[in-house]
């Protein structure tokens, strides 16, 4: 039995382009976003993989991503289902705010808190803690039961929502996480054991 999970962040968003906070905003992607929305499913359909279910966010840039992908594999048709809980971490009211500006308004070192610690949220905003708190148990009730019945999914979805599923399939700490990259539109091809441990991972990089 294949027990086939497929993580991909959205391609370039157009205001990660403008390096703003983004968070629950819901900006479009740019034309680089799109080709590499494309691309991640050039690369997947090269592997052979196709999917049973996709899974994605509320927000558009992770929509139309997960449709570019599907669509490279010839699944436009795939049952897909959205929900917020996969929606990237709330930046709060640094959400539309260059990032410079704010390192401008609070100090380097705030920010850099803001940004890259486990447990300390912007004002109004999440921390990577809540987000985690917020996918995980989604992923536990909708997502892996499938991945473990055999069913093939793609999960896309954006930075912070992602780590939250990372940390737990690569056994990464509350430490290291925060400091995970994970590049816009670079599908993680995972293949789990019947333990829901992991079998095999594999980074699709661009080339």
């Amino acid at each position: 039995m294949e027990r086939l999970l497929v993580l991909a962040r959205h391609g370039q968003s157009e205001w990660n382009l403008k390096n703003l906070f983004t968070g629950w905003k819901d900006p479009g992607l740019t034309d680089l976003g799109v080709e590499e929305a494309r691309a991640a499913g050039r690369r997947l359909k090269a592997k052979g993989v196709q999917f049973d279910v996709a899974f994605t966010s509320a927000l558009t840039r992770a929509q139309r991503t997960c449709a570019l992908i599907l669509e490279e594999l010839g699944q436009s048709d795939l049952p897909t289902i959205a929900d917020a809980a996969l929606n990237e971490r709330d930046y709060g009211d640094l959400s539309g705010l260059n990032k410079d500006d704010a390192r401008a308004k609070w100090g380097e070192d705030q920010v850099h808190v803001w940004r890259r610690s486990y447990d300390v949220p912007p004002p109004g905003g999440e921390s990577l803690k809540d987000t985690v708190a917020r996918v995980l148990p989604y992923t536990m009730r909708e997502i892996l039961p499938r991945v473990m019945r055999g069913e093939r999914v793609l999960v896309a979805a954006h930075g912070n929502s992602l780590r939250a599923l990372v940390m737990v399939l690569d056994g990464l700490t509350t430490e290291t996480i925060p400091g995970l990259e994970l590049a816009t539109g670079v599908p993680l091809v995972y293949r789990l054991k019947d333990d829901t441990t992991v079998a095999s991972k594999e980074i699709l990089d661009r080339d």
